[in-house]
């Protein structure tokens, strides 16, 4: 599976390196690197604490194409992080986001669009350090949405799409997790002495609707550049008023060309989630740091 990723980002950017060496005019390109690290060492420390080191990395990039009429957006972006305190390695950042689309101008502001998005993560998710057997790991869970709706793109900072025809499909790639049900697929079935009957599904298809909103500026004040971006999805045929939410927002505020620091916050509330065996509820994730930007065109 990770090798199929692979070969669809290559893919998606060898199309578009390709297509630049012909025509450079209608393609734009970019990528930014942000690399945070923190570390405490403590020696005969009479206050206490324990040594720590902790490193995010976050990549972000993007390769466009619009030329006459037709539209074509790309981008990925790729987080990981961990913090080591004792003897004890947590993971704090875990994500991989692809995310295309195809439009068709309409007017100058509104575009006949067709989008693709896939979410993962790259490794094993474990609720707590002394936990042995993991929540989450690489395609469980994995997320892919498709679908065609209307966009309207006032300017390259401001983006607004909604589809009111989306599938969805929920992969969970474990099969000790799809047993458990989770991430909502169909768990297994087990008789009365625990012999198992039916495995869990490793699948969910949904159909629904689907909501984007993003809004990117840079220098919203000076040297502090800002991206947002929510998400929203109502599966028509289960609980159609129960909205999964997905909102993520980046400040970065740049100390000079290369070193800055950042701010990150996620909220997911997804109601097919099931947290502690209770019921859905809203997931955040924040991290601030300071560390090394490079960006490249």
């Amino acid at each position: 599976m990770k090798k199929l990723l692979l070969i669809a980002v290559a893919g998606i950017l060898s199309m578009g390196l390709s297509a630049q060496e012909s025509d450079t005019t209608y393609w734009k390109k970019g990528a930014t690197v942000s690399l945070t690290f923190n570390q405490v060492s403590l020696t005969n420390w009479q206050a206490g604490g324990e040594n720590s080191i902790s490193g995010n990395a976050i990549f972000i990039g993007f390769l466009n194409y619009k030329k006459d009429r037709i539209i074509w957006e790309n981008s990925l972006e790729l987080g990981l992080g961990y913090n080591r305190q004792g003897g004890n390695t947590i993971k704090t950042d875990d994500r991989i986001d692809l995310n295309t689309s195809v439009g068709y101008e309409l007017t100058d502001k509104w575009f006949l669009t067709g989008f693709g998005q896939f979410r993962t993560q790259f490794f094993d998710g474990f609720k707590s350090v002394e936990d042995t057997l993991s929540i989450s790991t690489f395609m469980a869970p994995a997320y892919a949405l498709a679908g065609l709706g209307l966009e309207y793109k006032p300017n390259d900072g401001f983006r607004m799409y909604y589809s009111p025809i989306t599938a969805k499909l929920t992969i969970v790639n474990d099969q000790r997790l799809a047993d458990l049900g989770a991430f909502g697929v169909e768990a297994a079935t087990f008789d009365d002495m625990g012999n198992l009957l039916t495995a869990g599904e490793n699948t969910w298809w949904q159909v629904g609707s689907y909501f984007n909103l993003t809004y990117s500026k840079e220098n919203i004040v000076k040297n502090v550049n800002l991206r947002t971006r929510l998400d929203l999805y109502s599966n028509y045929i289960e609980n159609p008023q129960n909205l999964d939410v997905n909102y993520d927002l980046l400040i970065v505020a740049k100390v000079n060309s290369w070193l800055s620091a950042n701010f990150q916050f996620q909220a997911i509330y997804d109601d097919d989630i099931k947290i502690d065996g209770e019921g859905p509820k809203l997931q955040t994730r924040q991290l601030f740091g300071a560390g090394l930007t490079f960006s490249f065109e």
